[in-house]
């Protein structure tokens, strides 16, 4: 029984180190430039494995997908401990601006991986990299619904879309210097917006 446990707990852990490096590695490389031996490599796992746990690469994506979500799960359970919404958002952008040196090597983990997939002819893996994005539209939404301002869908589509604005000028100029600047911008933007009685 207990050789059972330990095979079932080994085959967990290889497939969730496959997942977090197929998250990884899609992010750098892109879609059509990942083999699923790159991502084998990565999680330190002999190739064939790599069909054990998934038979296509796009059940890696799907796969990458997956931990790109818990992410952001993560991410807003731990935002959602701060005290007030407007502290959560500015928590949200600061996070963003953390990670500025990887966004201007790879871009938005989210974001370019749902602009490549939305070139692909099949249609339906793009849908579910909108459904990361569409997360936190919502999440970002719900924040400032709390916070009592007007129109709270458009300010999260503001939000968001200056994200995904500044991760794009600033993986194509190579320059985190962007993020920074842009998020200091959003900072400023949330501190100056005041609930009207």
């Amino acid at each position: 029984m207990t050789n059972s446990v330990d095979r079932r707990e080994r085959a967990s852990q290889k497939r969730r180190r496959l997942t977090a490096a197929a998250a990884r590695v899609l992010h750098e490389q892109g879609v059509e430039r990942t083999t699923l031996a790159d991502i084998a490599r990565e999680a330190g796992v002999p190739v064939g494995n790599v069909y054990y746990y998934f038979k296509t690469k796009d059940e890696l994506v799907q796969a990458a997908l997956a931990e790109h979500r818990a992410h952001l799960d993560e991410l807003t359970a731990e935002l959602d401990r701060l005290p007030t919404p407007r502290d959560r958002l500015k928590g949200l952008v600061e996070a963003w601006t953390a990670h500025r040196e990887t966004a201007a090597r790879h871009g938005c983990p989210t974001g370019t991986l749902a602009v490549e997939l939305d070139k692909r002819a099949d249609g339906t893996l793009d849908a579910e990299a909108g459904a990361v994005i569409r997360r936190l539209l919502d999440w970002a939404a719900a924040q400032f619904r709390t916070w009592g301002l007007p129109d709270p869908d458009d300010h999260a589509l503001t939000l968001i879309a200056a994200y995904q604005g500044m991760s794009l000028l600033t993986n194509a100029l190579r320059d985190p210097d962007i993020m920074a600047r842009e998020g200091a911008r959003l900072l400023r933007w949330l501190d100056s917006l005041q609930v009207t009685p």
